[in-house]
């Protein structure tokens, strides 16, 4: 069965894998504009606090979940669930996953597309090709379709490859380029004039700060969302590890990388926007520092125009990063609903994932043609509303509908001593009573927000 459906073949590869998904855009833009805009190193401080004490907990409710039933998440939750109620609920909850899932796809595609055209964009000023320059940083529908469905035809045919020669080898190369591209782009942004000022802002906490609830709520949820849980990336995942494996010390080391990853990211976009300030360019808006959007298609483009021919190549650096990030988390979100079809609906892989990329193009199309309200429903339902809800689910099937016992012998099948560590006095608890708290404080006050 677990052959059959294939199985990462290495330690190193699931930990690429979890963690390219979990390293997406929201971890390269959204982590350093939240922390530049949340106190600065108080926010920096709170994320790494809260990634262990919220983050960490719900991912292992989805990997022992996962592994256990080697499963996607409907048969995942509907197996382990000890009555017809909690198995109807669990398979509702599943279905809505496999949802969620393509329609954050269905947005995060236009978005990847957008970088690749920023990507070819320094190509074609450099062969001299002005007005596809232009048409490639414009805002147009046709620009968006043709780089969405670009984008879309790399994620499926890696998933159309299955886990291993999919999943893992293309998790196991990008990530280091990543990595490399990363660091290259922070060495060099922190030798630029201005530098300084915004590793200042970044570094220096301001303790005043850590108390404050929005700060606190905006760190919890940055902290949750970065390790892309909720709508069963990670079960999936995790459904796909040896059963050798230590899960309680995988599960810290994805956790690990990802913060460690937007923490690097956090090292470049910052100090990148004072030396966009020294060289000219407007990094405030209405008194706040420019987020989203505006800071990665507007104000750093200006800083690398201001660089001359070595702006070209930044740019081009800096852009491709941006799409390694963007593929390796498209990656896992596809592979949410094509497990679903492959194992629920015994369909061949390459088939499911053709079909359901398909489908979710054309949901991007009417996204595309929908303009900002209907972009905007889509990510508002998805991230702001949904992903809380799933999460706090899946934290209760873990802590009270998977049957203490099996959580046990799941988690000992690589970790014998599983009964004697800190772990396991901790973290049943944790996820049965704090995390479904925590993840729903942080739902509310978004709400609110």
């Amino acid at each position: 069965m677990a052959a059959a459906r294939g199985q990462f073949s290495s330690r190193f590869g699931f930990i690429m894998a979890a963690a390219g998904s979990a390293v997406g855009l929201g971890n390269v833009w959204g982590f350093p504009t939240n922390t530049a805009e949340n106190g600065g190193g108080a926010f920096v401080l709170l994320y790494f606090v809260l990634a262990f004490v919220l983050a960490y907990p719900a991912l292992m409710a989805e990997l022992v979940i996962g592994r256990h039933t080697r499963s996607n998440m409907v048969g995942a939750l509907s197996e382990i669930a000890g009555s017809n109620r909690a198995r109807t609920v669990g398979k509702f909850t599943g279905l809505y996953a496999v949802l969620i899932a393509s329609l954050i796809l269905s947005f995060y595609s236009i978005v990847a597309g957008w970088m690749i055209a920023h990507l070819a964009e320094p190509v074609a000023t450099a062969l001299g090709c002005d007005g596809a320059a232009r048409w490639l940083v414009e805002s147009s529908a046709s620009r968006s379709l043709f780089f969405t469905l670009l984008f879309a035809l790399a994620t499926i045919w890696v998933i159309s490859r299955g886990v291993e020669k999919g999943i893992e080898k293309w998790s196991s190369r990008l990530m280091p380029s990543l990595l490399l591209l990363l660091g290259a782009l922070i060495v060099y942004v922190l030798l630029q004039d201005g530098a300084a000022d915004g590793l200042a802002l970044y570094l220096n906490p301001d303790f005043s700060q850590i108390t404050n609830p929005t700060i606190m709520v905006e760190a919890m949820g940055q902290a949750f969302f970065s390790l892309s849980l909720g709508v069963g990336t990670m079960l999936i995942y995790g459904s796909y590890i040896s059963k050798q494996e230590n899960l309680p010390q995988l599960g810290a080391i994805v956790t690990v990388v990802d913060t460690g990853i937007a923490f690097m990211a956090g090292l470049l976009i910052i100090p990148a926007m004072f030396v966009a300030q020294n060289n000219g360019v407007e990094i405030f808006s209405n008194g706040d520092l420019v987020a989203g959007p505006g800071l990665i298609f507007q104000t750093l483009p200006a800083l690398f125009d201001t660089m001359g021919g070595t702006g070209q190549f930044i740019g081009f650096a800096f852009f491709a990063l941006m799409t390694i990030a963007a593929l390796t988390s498209s990656i896992s979100m596809l592979e949410v609903p094509v497990a679903y079809t492959v194992e629920n609906h015994n369909q061949p892989r390459p088939k499911a994932a053709w079909l359901i990329g398909g489908a979710i193009f054309a949901i991007s199309t009417l996204i595309v043609l929908g303009g900002d309200a209907a972009f905007g429903f889509v990510v508002d339902l998805t991230t702001k509303y949904s992903q809380p809800l799933l999460g706090i689910v899946l934290c209760l099937f873990a802590g009270w509908v998977m049957h203490r016992n099996k959580v046990l012998e799941e988690i000992k099948q690589g970790m014998e001593q599983a009964e004697q560590t800190l772990f396991w006095k901790i973290w049943p608890g944790y996820v049965r009573y704090v995390c479904p708290l925590l993840i729903a404080v942080t739902f509310i006050n978004s709400l609110r927000a």
